[in-house]
This record gives C-alpha cells, structure tokens and sequence, in this order.
C-alpha cells in the first residue's frame, strides 16, 4: 500500500511507504520468538507486531528459509505466553480447525473449517511442500498466522491460498506448513 492508496493526489515512487500486513506464532516466551512466513518479512526494513494484548513490540528476523516459506523472528517483551505445538502428522482429513490471523489487517481473526486434504505438494509453489489444505478462510494477511486443532495446539502455519484472479480473497482453498515441519524449522534457525 502507498501513503495514498486512494490514489487522490500523485505520489512518486520514492515517497511510497510499503506496509505488509502479516501473522506470527509466538513459540518461545522465554526468548522471544516468533514464527511467521518469511514472504511476510521479506524486503522489509522495520517489523512492528501488535501482541494479543495491544502491546506494539518490534521484532529482528533471526533467520529464515525460503525453501519453506518460513522465518525467526524475536521480540523483547515478558509476559508472553507461547503456543503448543500438536503432533501434525496425526491430523485427520474432516478434522476441525480454525485459522487466526490478521485478513486485510482486521487483528487477531479467528475462522474455522475442516483439514480437506492432507500432503498437498501440487500447489504450483516453488520449495518443499508438504502441505495441508484447509477450508477454513485464510486471506491476504493470515500468513504466518496459526491453524489450530480445536485444543487451541498449533497443527500448522497458515501460508497460501487459491484464488480468482482479481479477488485475492479466499475460495475455500487455504493451505499451512505442518506444524512437525514449522517446529523442525524453527528450531534449525535458533540453533
């Protein structure tokens, strides 16, 4: 988005101030660190999340591996209470979960639908893919955003839609990295 995105007066290119409106998943409270999509941080020159409870925290990307569409990030801030991780690789085609996240940058959204198919790797992404698919409405700012099982543990890292061209809305086509394989990740990166 540009300073002026109703586009009423010309802005030159240089004026421009892009801003990204992403997710992430605190996994470690102790150390700060969150997980989120490395396409939600990548190109950018300053991170700013807003925590559950409205604190606004700046965040450093500690790493990041682009095979996998997932980065570190970590904050300085106490009293943060980090997610379970659930075992993804029982998770079941038809069971409940909800996506959270930040759609268009409405703050901490919760929607919720079924695992629709599982091993998806014929997204036309490139990098390793094993994904899971979802119904459950996933939108341009739920990247990096949890999918969760109905116990409130972390089955997977929300990451790519399907949609029609012009829209960029959701169609009922989401899709999340494992939760097993954002784990794995994630701690290769703070290591």
């Amino acid at each position: 988005f540009s300073k002026n995105p109703e586009n009423l007066n010309y802005t030159k290119p240089e004026d421009q101030v892009a801003i990204a409106f992403g997710s992430g998943i605190i996994v470690d409270s102790e150390k700060g660190y969150v997980i989120t999509n490395s396409h939600v941080v990548e190109g950018l020159d300053e991170i700013n999340l807003t925590l559950q409870d409205k604190r606004k925290v700046e965040a450093t990307v500690v790493g990041a591996d682009l095979p996998s569409d997932l980065a570190l990030l970590q904050v300085e801030a106490k009293n943060l209470t980090a997610i379970k991780f659930a075992n993804s690789d029982k998770a079941k085609v038809g069971d409940f979960v909800v996506a959270v996240g930040n759609p268009f940058g409405l703050e901490h959204s919760v929607t919720q639908g079924i695992i629709s198919a599982l091993s998806r790797t014929d997204i036309g992404r490139d990098g390793y893919f094993d994904l899971i698919q979802t119904d459950a409405a996933i939108n341009m700012g739920n990247s990096g955003g949890g999918l969760l099982n109905l116990q409130g543990e972390l089955v997977g890292i929300n990451t790519a839609i399907f949609s029609t061209p012009n829209n960029g809305g959701n169609v009922g086509l989401g899709f999340a990295i494992p939760a097993s394989m954002a784990k794995n990740i994630y701690l290769q990166l703070a290591s």
